[in-house]
Parts: C-alpha cells; structure tokens; sequence
C-alpha cells in the first residue's frame, strides 16, 4: 500500500467516525488510507506521539484577503499558527474586488480558501486602526446585481453570501441590508453569513429573519445585543431559529465573545454549532489569537476535547456542505491536522477584557494538506 505519510502514535480524534484512540494515521497521495494499514512506498514518518491527530480543521470566519483589505493577514502564516487546512473567508471581498482576491490570494495559497461574498460591493473596506467606516451604511454600495453575477462565476469557491448589520457595521441603514442580501442569496441558491453587532437591528431581529442554513456570526457577543438576557434565559428568537436549522457560528474577533454570555448560554444548553476565530489584523495578537485559542476557551467552559475538535473540523464542513471535509474516512481529502495540549496555567480574555485562567492550551504541531507536511 503506497503512502505519503504516516503520523505514528498519536491520539487520533475524529468525531465524525467516532473514533478517538491512539493509532497510525496512514495518508496517501490521494487519500486517506486508514489507521494502523501497512505503509508502503517510502512514506515520510511523523512522530506523533504525545500529540492529537484530527481530520484538517477550518476555520469558517477568518479575514485573508491580505494586502487588499486592512484587516486582512497572510493565510499561510495563520493557519499554521492555528493547524488549520480550510480557511474560509467571511466577506472581505465583494464583488468589485473579488476576483483580485481570487487570483493574487485564492489561487496562489497552498492552503484551500473559501469565501462568502460580501454584498457590498468593496466589501468591507474602512475596518482600521484609526478608521472604522461600517460597509452597511451606504445602501448605494449594496450591489445585488454584481454579487449574483460574482457568486455564479466561482461556483465551489464562494459558499456563501456575506452582509453586516448593527450600529457599527450598518448604522443608519438598519437592517435594510439584510433585505439585499437574502434576495442575492435567493437568487444564487446560497446561504447567508449574517454579522450583528451592537443595536440597532436588535440580534432577534435580525435572527428571526434567517432560514435554513443561514449562519447567524458572532453569536455569543456580549451585552448590548446578546442572544440571552440578563437572567440567563435564552431569547425565544435565538431558539426558534436553531429549531428550523439556523446555524450559530462563535467568531471570536476583537468584539464578539463574552465569557458572561458563553456561561449564561452554556448552562442553558445552548452550545454553538461552529467555533471559529475571526481572525484579522486588529485581534490576531489578542483577545483571539488563533482558533486553537478559541477552541480553548470552549474547553475552559468544559467541553470535552472530541466536542471541541467537531466543531472545527465536522461541524463546518457539514454547514458548507463540503463531504470531503472534516473527517478522517476514505472519502476526506488527504490532510490532517496535528495539535498539542500542552499544561501549563494560560489567561484566556474575552472581548470585555476578562479572563478565565485554564490549565491547558491547544498549540499546533503542524499539518498535512496538498501532499506536504507543514510543521507550524
């Protein structure tokens, strides 16, 4: 049996399989080959040992398209710093600008970018250190007609479209843009990928509008605009949403998740479907670092590790419909992802600057995707 690669001895967790003890994860060229087959044809031996081998995780909301938005940061830099083979880009482009997202950041990474369109035509364009210019405000940029077209000519690339709401992202606009954005949505058959920050719209506003599929982001920012109230009861919105499939995505970022809220929706039961970091140039060297450092937090909140890798690994593979993603069986892509939970006390802040102290952090080893081996 030729192989690529073996990752000997670690803990391979793949909760899409169910599968979580120590084994060799054989990959070959152009597959996953299985645990403990014999490796044939001089494949690279990594030694795993005291390490954890998951399927390629992804990062769902992250910020790459570097060099042409100013928040953006070099996706090869960030997903080794995060173990991740998927990136998927929440909206940095739109569709005036994407297709040089496309072909000077897209097409020439080695790691595999996907990318929700953002219905504002520059996408979002005044996210700054001194300038901060919500996208949303102007409905003169919400571009229907070229987002559509945009959307239809990179089918299996954009996944999705993108729009901002609240006071910060869409001001006086309200939530007017969320109108466009569904009739674009509709229009190409994709989902949505919905930001809210502070009101107004209010987050059940916005929430009770989604469908099926939609991804509501950011959904455990802090108060005002939470998705709990004050006493811990989970918005009748929130929960109605989840019911008819609305899928709640963590993305830390530099304003968007509290540990007050985190451990008001935990106790309730409410857990989010995705973890992913929004990573981007104004929060990369904190409060949210890296997904690692997201999925930390989770379980700090005390989720078991299997729960936390789903849910950067399945989970959004799943919500972008992506079947070659996000497990270890003989139809995933030839990839894995190769972590460490290392001991050690670590301060893990929110948004609002609190910390939580654990005994533990999610650092990377490295990864393998498009036949190489990354070490971070």
């Amino acid at each position: 049996m030729n192989a690529s690669f073996v990752l000997r001895g670690g803990r391979v967790i793949d909760p899409a399989n169910g599968i979580d003890r120590i084994a060799d994860l054989v990959i070959g060229k152009d597959k996953i080959l299985g645990l403990d087959v014999p490796a044939l044809g001089g494949a690279q031996v990594i030694d795993c040992t005291d390490c954890i081998v998951t399927p390629g995780m992804i990062d769902m909301h992250v910020h790459v398209y570097w060099g042409g938005t100013s928040l953006g940061v070099k996706p090869e830099n960030f997903a080794d710093k995060s173990a991740c083979t998927t990136l998927v880009d929440a909206g940095s482009a739109g569709p005036g600008n994407f297709t040089g997202f496309r072909e000077h950041v897209i097409d020439l990474s080695r790691v595999r970018i996907l990318a929700y369109l953002h219905v504002s035509f520059a996408g979002i364009y005044g996210f700054g250190g001194t300038i901060m210019v919500g996208e949303s405000h102007d409905m003169r940029l919400m571009a229907a007609r070229e987002a559509a077209a945009v959307a239809n000519a990179h089918p299996g690339v954009i996944v999705g479209i993108k729009v901002r709401l609240g006071a910060h992202a869409s001001g006086p606009s309200g939530i007017a843009p969320l109108d466009v954005a569904q009739d674009v949505a509709d229009r190409t058959g994709l989902p949505l990928m919905v930001h809210i920050d502070e009101p107004p719209p209010s987050y059940s506003e916005v929430v009770e509008r989604l469908r099926k599929g939609d991804v509501l982001t950011h959904c455990f920012r802090p108060f005002p605009n939470a998705p709990c109230h004050g006493d811990g009861r989970v918005r009748d919105a929130v929960l109605a949403a989840r019911e008819r499939g609305v899928i709640f995505d963590i993305a830390h970022g530099m304003g968007s998740f509290s540990w007050d809220t985190a451990r008001k929706m935990d106790a309730a039961g409410f857990r989010p479907d995705v973890i992913s970091s929004d990573i981007h140039a104004f929060c990369i060297d904190g409060p949210a670092h890296d997904n690692l450092n997201v999925m930390t937090k989770f379980l700090a909140l005390g989720w078991s590790l299997p729960d936390v890798i789903a849910a950067a690994s399945i989970a959004p593979a799943r919500v972008l419909s992506r079947s070659d993603l996000g497990h270890l069986g003989e139809t995933a892509q030839p990839e894995a992802s190769v972590i460490k939970l290392n001991s050690g006390t670590v301060d893990l802040a929110d948004v609002t600057g609190e910390i939580v102290t654990h005994d533990t952090l999610l650092k990377p080893v490295g990864t393998i995707s498009g036949g190489g081996w990354y070490p971070a």
